[in-house]
This record gives structure tokens, sequence and C-alpha cells, in this order.
């Protein structure tokens, strides 16, 4: 698409979020819990207080430093936790035959090819991971921004959040604003290089502006939804973690 046309697009979609009115913002299902009240005040503060498309900081290559994949399991190796057949047979193929599915509050619904992502306009950025057992580590991230196949899949204004789910049976969601967020990527490439196992290859999720664990690896499937959806049991909070981690 042109440039016009993708920032008519991209404006017709941040438009729709931004004047839907404060009492449609989709919160974290977690008020009323006293012990998770916290996760509210966060979001609620975040967005409040902070500009929407404000970017993280970039660092320069000689920052980029050892990048451990702490508590990832290989979704090929047979036994492994999350297990995936289809996984499996992808990854013995060199993900050729590897597609991302858009589904949902969309106008044109559809599969992407890894070949496909790479002819969107691709953003290279050198941010720093923060994981929520205390560590943080720099790379390098090459990938299309998620809002540019959003708007190619022709996202509609009434889209309220969007689920992201994996082959290694994980699943998550985020808002709209951090959905657009210009550094919010599918990244297929890390250090210059393609995007290793370890790191979620072929593509896997980068949310910039959020704790580490909301940037989800071995991507498979892409739904957009006029309604809040923390992703049920596969959900991470249904597990203890917040839905909404800023930083």
């Amino acid at each position: 698409m042109s440039r016009r046309d993708f920032v008519v697009a991209g404006s017709a979609a941040l438009g729709g979020l931004l004047f839907s009115g404060c009492s449609k913002t989709p919160l974290p299902p977690t008020y009323g819990n006293l012990l998770r009240m916290a996760d509210d005040l966060t979001y609620v503060a975040h967005r409040a207080l902070l500009p929407g498309q404000s970017l993280v900081r970039e660092y320069s290559h000689k920052d980029i430093s050892s990048f451990p994949a702490t508590g990832t399991f290989d979704p090929g190796v047979p036994g492994s936790p999350g297990y995936s057949e289809a996984y499996r047979g992808l990854q013995r193929n060199r993900f050729v035959d590897w597609r991302l599915s858009i589904e949902g509050s969309v106008e044109r619904p559809g599969s992407y090819s890894l070949a496909d992502l790479k002819r969107f306009p691709s953003r290279t950025q050198i941010t720093r991971h923060t994981c929520e057992e205390g560590w943080t580590a720099i790379g390098e991230w090459t990938g299309v921004p998620l809002s540019r196949v959003l708007i190619a899949a022709g996202m509609r204004p009434t889209a309220r959040c969007v689920c992201f789910y994996t082959f290694d049976d994980w699943a998550d969601s985020i808002d709209i604003l951090d959905a657009l967020h210009p550094q919010t990527l599918l990244a297929y490439g890390m250090n210059d290089r393609d995007l290793p196992t370890a790191h979620g290859a072929p593509v896997r999720l980068r949310v910039e502006r959020q704790m580490g664990y909301k940037s989800l690896k071995y991507l498979q499937r892409i739904v957009v939804k006029d309604v809040f959806d923390d992703c049920g049991k596969k959900g991470n909070i249904q597990t203890g973690w917040a839905w909404y981690t800023g930083i």
C-alpha cells in the first residue's frame, strides 16, 4: 500500500480506539481481587499519563549483549513441554510451509508465509528485553511492524484487542494501542540472522513496551477481537501473571 493509504488507515484504526470512550477501555480482568488490583492501576495509569505511541529506548550495536533463551523448550522435540507435531514438520522443511493466520475482526482474513511478511517494509531495532525473573538483555530485532499487517488485513475500527496463539500452546493478548505501536514487531530476524529456534523461529512477537513474557514465540495464529479477551485458560492471567506489564 502507498504511504498515504497506510497513514490514513492507521489513523482511522487509532482514532477508533481513542474516540471509543474511556468507559470502553479494555481492563485486565482482575478487578475485585485485592491482590491483583495493582494490575488495573498500572494499566489505567500508563494509558492515562503516558503518550500512547511513545518509543522505548533503542541502543547501538555495541550494546548488544548475551541473550539467553531462559525457560524455552523446542516445540519440535518429541516429549518436550509444548511439543507440536505440526511445528516439527515445519521445522524439518525450514518453515517453507509455515503460515501465520490473521482472523477475526478484519475485512480480509487470510494467512501469510514468511516470504509474505518479508515483502512488507521492515523495521530493525535494538532494544532491552526485561524478564520477569529479574534479568535483562539487549538484542537486535528485525521484522514487520504488526500494525502494517493488521492494516493490510483491514482491521476494523471496532477492534479492541489482538490475541496471539502459538505452536507450543501458549496464548496472550494486547490492546490496540500496543498492537499499533511502531515498535511492536512480528520479528523474523535477530542480531542480523534468521530468528533461531530458541528465540521463537520462524516468527515471534516483540512487544517492547511490556515485560518479556508478553513477546510470545512460535507464532501460529492472530485473532483480532471486538471485545476484551484474556485468552482464557491458556492466558497468563489464569496462571498468576499480570495481563498488562507495561514498562
